[in-house]
């Protein structure tokens, strides 16, 4: 007998399907962009918008992008650990 499916798994598996998984996963992530970086990391942030993948970041300041350029492979790590999922492939800082 089949194990009944929460309403999670089963809006979960649509959002797979329909290819729109990535897109919110996206969303969820700059909306918690100020939550993930801190305070600090977000009032020095602009914009922060992610496509396809890669996460734009327009920074006030020069020497928090030459930070976040050091680090970014941490940060694609913390987003990603933030959504249990492997959604940013790289970012792209101005």
């Amino acid at each position: 007998m089949n194990q009944p499916q929460s309403l999670t798994d089963i809006l979960n598996a649509y959002l797979r399907e329909t290819g729109l998984e990535q897109t919110v996963l996206e969303q969820r992530l700059e909306r918690l962009w100020p939550e993930l970086m801190g305070k600090q990391v977000a009032r020095l942030t602009e914009k922060v918008e992610i496509k396809d993948g890669v996460v734009h970041i327009k920074i006030r300041s020069a020497a928090l992008r030459q930070q976040l350029f050091d680090c970014r492979g941490k940060v694609v790590e913390k987003l990603n650990k933030a959504v249990n999922a492997n959604v940013i492939k790289s970012i792209r800082l101005t």
